[in-house]
């Protein structure tokens, strides 16, 4: 028998960078993309390598466009920490399982390293389709703490639970990281969002911009820890955006929802240094009068668009430098 799960690509729509931070976020899934991620009884436990995990090429140029395109971690790792984790979390829990091996596999087209968090879809994925090999049920609201712990505790990588709760309850959620919630039972509240109207969302990333996630966060993680006050304020404002972004989309208000994308990039400025690759697709999409701001790290934006017309000039002005413009799948058929 295969086992099979699956996660998918997502986007933060206001809140970035504010989750790690204890800040609030909304963000929605993209169907378009996902990760699949495959397991099945066999003699001895193995994990097979995928993209980025490779070592033979035929050439040098075209390991050097694979480090270009994937960075210098493939998934293996990813896995790994993650089953690891999955039965330190199953022995706390007292829950014993079954000794069986098993190969496990992935693949994925959720577009590498530009903020659209692949890494944590394989991670997602991953223990999505542990718990069906154990038959272990990890209650839905824990999840994403458990998913975060792979990175930020097995692997070191500096990450939020933003990623790993929108890929787990999908759709569009609005969360609320207060650190009282996070100190005293270890996740946040989280508020699934249906509202009557779905925003005119575009979603556009440039192909071959390549960053680990982390990077662009070190700094900003020293100074919030140093107390910054430039950074502490910031974060406040995260969250007064991202309540004003939830009533605007419950509201169907697609003006206001507009000011406050744009208000959440130009607030990530102040606080960020943004690559000038990064910047120019911002401004190409606020040059045909779209709103836009990072989806994640770098490398993806998303904004409103408010006719076809209109969508058509972003997508020939992001096209211009090199981006792919797509409408989101956030709710499945």
């Amino acid at each position: 028998m295969i086992y099979t799960a699956h996660a998918y690509a997502r986007a933060g729509l206001v809140g970035n960078p504010s989750d790690g931070y204890f800040g609030k976020t909304i963000s929605f899934i993209i169907h378009n993309f996902k990760t699949t991620v495959r397991l099945w009884e066999s003699p001895h436990f193995e994990i097979l390598p995928t993209h980025g995990d490779l070592t033979k090429f035929n050439t040098i140029d075209d390991f050097l466009r694979d480090v270009r395109l994937h960075g210098y971690y493939g998934g293996m790792r990813l896995i790994k920490a993650a089953v690891k984790r999955f039965h330190e979390y199953c022995w706390q829990q007292g829950r014993e399982l079954h000794r069986r091996n098993f190969t496990i596999e992935f693949d994925t087209d959720i577009p590498r390293l530009v903020g659209l968090s692949g890494s944590s879809a394989i991670v997602t994925a991953t223990m999505r389709v542990l718990m069906l090999f154990y038959g272990v049920e990890i209650p839905k609201y824990y999840l994403p703490t458990l998913c975060l712990s792979v990175e930020k505790d097995e692997l070191n990588i500096n990450a939020g639970l933003q990623d790993r709760v929108i890929q787990t309850y999908e759709g569009i959620v609005y969360m609320d990281f207060d650190k009282a919630l996070l100190d005293s039972r270890g996740y946040g509240y989280y508020e699934e969002l249906r509202p009557e109207k779905m925003p005119p969302l575009y979603v556009a990333y440039d192909p071959v911009r390549a960053e680990v996630s982390d990077v662009p966060h070190r700094n900003l993680r020293a100074l919030f820890n140093r107390g910054d006050k430039t950074v502490l304020e910031a974060m406040q404002k995260f969250r007064d955006l991202t309540d004003r972004g939830r009533a605007a989309v419950l509201a169907g208000d697609w003006d206001e929802l507009d000011q406050v994308i744009n208000a959440n990039f130009d607030l990530r400025q102040t606080i960020m240094s943004i690559a000038a690759e990064n910047l120019r697709m911002v401004e190409a999409a606020r040059a045909v009068k779209a709103s836009a701001h990072f989806a994640g790290s770098g490398g993806a934006i998303i904004g409103l668009y408010h006719s076809s017309r209109q969508y058509q000039e972003l997508v020939d002005a992001l096209a211009s430098i090199c981006c792919t413009v797509l409408r989101p799948l956030i709710f499945q058929a």
